[in-house]
């Protein structure tokens, strides 16, 4: 299925059923009086967050959304019936915004958050309301309330609890692939990733989601390339893990380009926990891995982790630390994620059992 973050829809709730105005005429009833029903209720449009769904491209297809409008009421004091509501199937993580993205409406973070986007109309009242004692034939009845009209739009963010962010080519695919079962396209150009994917983690019997959005170059907040629209996806992320590729010759350069877009960016991405990993690192040897992570880590001013997704070396260690910052991030008064220490375990090789599924 294709990947649609955001669309524009047209709203439209159903309007109230006019109330009825009649009078009962039957052979042998003198005194029938007024009988005219009410008019029923337009239906509602109501925007639910449901389970299973990762994408708006229904309503790419679907743009004008339009509920049932109420029946009119009928003689013998029957009401008409109320239209149908309405329920609109959104991701987890949806936010609507008016028409012109300048206010946010709703923001449906959780499972079966709903929210009433436009609401039917009233049913009108029939004259059997307006009967009384000085007014035994009432010949008045009120219309149907008016329908709701506007256009929202619909905005996607990714709940996860991880984001891969780095430049193209760093390796976020491959290490994605290689932790989970998500199926990424991987290749050896630029720009093999362009919508974001999410897979689970599997570690010790615990799990977590894992973000992976297309890559940023320098000027990405101003347009270039694909842009940062798809950082979105990573502001709702607790930890950052930023990849480097270390075969390239300006490591260092590269890591200061990512962080100049996510602070371009704001939103509070440069302020997240981030995680620090040189990618690729078994195509170098020895000397230029700690000459590559000497330089990272003095620019950086934080450690550095040295990862093969290919090989499975440090793959186990970069997990540990994910999980780590994700459970500091979600309760903070246990620790502080930024001043936590890194396992003290050795380096993972290609030799050893490592699995994305853990221990059969």
């Amino acid at each position: 299925m294709k990947f649609l973050d955001q669309v524009k829809i047209h709203v439209l709730s159903g309007a109230g059923g006019h109330g009825c105005m009649s009078f009962r005429r039957e052979k042998y009833v003198e005194f029938g009086g007024p009988d005219g029903g009410d008019g029923g209720r337009g239906g509602h449009v109501i925007v639910e967050a449901v389970e299973g769904l990762n994408t708006l491209i229904d309503y790419r297809y679907q743009p004008h959304i339009k509920a049932q409008r109420g029946e009119h009421g009928m003689g013998k004091n029957m009401t008409g019936a109320s239209g149908k509501d309405i329920v609109l199937s959104v991701p987890v993580g949806t936010q609507i915004f008016d028409g012109d993205g300048a206010f946010m409406i709703a923001d449906l973070k959780n499972l079966g958050d709903r929210i009433l986007l436009a609401r039917g109309g009233q049913g009108g009242l029939g004259n059997t309301h307006f009967k009384s004692s000085t007014n035994q034939a009432p010949r008045r009845i009120t219309k149907g309330g008016e329908a709701e009209e506007l256009e929202v739009i619909l905005r996607l963010k990714l709940l996860a609890d991880a984001g891969l962010v780095g430049l193209p080519n760093a390796g976020k695919s491959t290490f994605l692939a290689a932790t989970t079962r998500a199926k990424p396209k991987i290749a050896d150009y630029p720009f093999t990733t362009l919508a974001p994917q999410l897979g689970v983690v599997g570690l010790n019997d615990r799990e977590f989601v894992l973000a992976d959005i297309p890559g940023l170059i320098e000027g990405a907040s101003e347009g270039l390339g694909l842009g940062d629209r798809f950082l979105g996806h990573v502001e709702r992320c607790g930890v950052l893990l930023h990849l480097v590729d270390s075969t390239s010759e300006t490591a260092a350069e590269d890591y200061q380009t990512i962080r100049a877009e996510l602070e371009a960016y704001g939103n509070g991405l440069a302020e997240k926990s981030e995680i620090l990993a040189l990618s690729k690192c078994d195509a170098l040897t020895d000397e230029a891995r700690e000459e590559k992570r000497a330089a990272l880590e003095a620019v950086a001013q934080k450690p550095v982790t040295m990862l093969s997704s290919a090989s499975g070396e440090g793959v186990t260690d970069l997990l540990s630390q994910l999980l780590a910052r994700i459970d500091a991030v979600r309760d903070p008064h246990s620790v502080d994620p930024e001043k936590m220490e890194t396992p003290d375990t050795e380096p993972q090789t290609a030799t050893d059992n490592w699995s994305p599924l853990g221990d059969d």
